[in-house]
């Protein structure tokens, strides 16, 4: 039996329907609070299970029918006062996962992230040999995201079978319109300013099925591969998806000093508000960093061909007609 932890989320239901359409059953964890899409609601294929990836007990008991588990659950968030509550569900919520693995001898594939990833000292795209490094600057989801695949490292070490995935941001269409298909909202109601930085993309269909054929491979075991699609500035991300919707592109180019400046704006008027602010020094910094990743190594070892991302923004943006 095959276990999706986060099964409402972004890619863990994207995982979901891409294994039901080959007609295999699931076993769909989720958050008591979670609302199930309205595209997995009719499947008999798929036992929803409310139940939190922290309570090793709660878990226990699904495990004694699974055989192979896609750990997609994860909290994301660059909200200072989200640290603890992050490393508590992403760590110890992938300790219960892989020891649960280890004690009933399913095969396991660990959703990473590129913010387990080091950067490239040669100016080169980060692939899987960059390692993590500290820095101040390091957001607390990429502390939580490596410490999270050390977890699953050191069960690999105690003869875990598993191989762990490292998307760049993941991008498609979302009925929720949420996560990364904010940025479209904020394009449809006009920004002027673009950050400095660039990102990494790919799209949640091709994650979904990356992870499904590594999943199925049964010679590949105990490696980590980057999932991205392309690399692409800041500047030409919201540009092109201005054009797709019909706006005007961003002209201004966010100084490293305007971002520094805005998240602190940013914070003063959540303050005052009682809310949350909407940019902070976290996701500042990661907004101004010029990030790019290599996917030679999925490419080379199985032969995937991604989609492009011209593709995933158009098919986003017909969302928006």
């Amino acid at each position: 039996m095959i276990l999706v932890t986060g099964g409402t989320g972004f890619l863990g239901s994207a995982v979901i329907k891409r294994l039901v359409e080959k007609g295999n059953a699931v076993i769909a964890l989720k958050r008591s609070s979670s609302h199930i899409p309205e595209s997995l609601k009719a499947s008999s294929l798929i036992e929803w299970v409310d139940a939190d990836i922290t309570d090793y007990f709660a878990l226990s008991d699904i495990f004694d029918r699974v055989t192979h588990v896609y750990h997609c659950a994860a909290k994301i968030s660059y909200q200072k006062e989200d640290a603890e509550q992050m490393l508590h569900v992403n760590v110890e919520g992938t300790q219960h996962i892989v020891n649960l693995s280890l004690e009933h001898g399913a095969r396991l594939l660990h959703v990473s992230s590129i913010a387990a990833l080091g950067s490239n000292k040669l100016g080169k795209p980060v692939d899987e040999l960059d390692k993590w490094e500290h820095d101040i600057n390091m957001s607390n989801y990429s502390l939580s995201k490596y410490k999270s695949e050390l977890e699953v490292w050191r069960g690999i070490t105690e003869g875990l079978d598993a191989v762990i995935v490292n998307p760049s941001v993941i991008m498609g269409v979302n009925p929720a319109k949420s996560g990364s298909a904010v940025i479209f909202d904020l394009v449809q109601k006009g920004i002027k300013i673009y950050p400095p930085g660039s990102v990494g993309i790919v799209d949640v269909e091709d994650v979904a099925e990356v992870m499904i054929v590594l999943m199925e491979r049964n010679d590949i075991t105990a490696q980590r591969y980057v999932l991205n699609s392309e690399n692409i500035t800041n500047k030409q991300l919201l540009s092109t998806i201005a054009t797709l919707l019909g706006k005007k592109a961003p002209t201004i180019a966010a100084r490293p000093f305007m971002l520094q400046l805005a998240w602190r704006v940013a914070k003063l008027i959540a303050k005052v508000k009682g809310k949350r602010p909407t940019l902070t020094k976290e996701s500042a910094y990661a907004a101004a960093a010029k990030l790019a990743y290599s996917n030679t190594k999925i490419v080379n070892e199985i032969g995937y061909n991604f989609k492009p991302i011209t593709q995933t923004l158009q098919e986003i943006a017909n969302t928006y007609s």
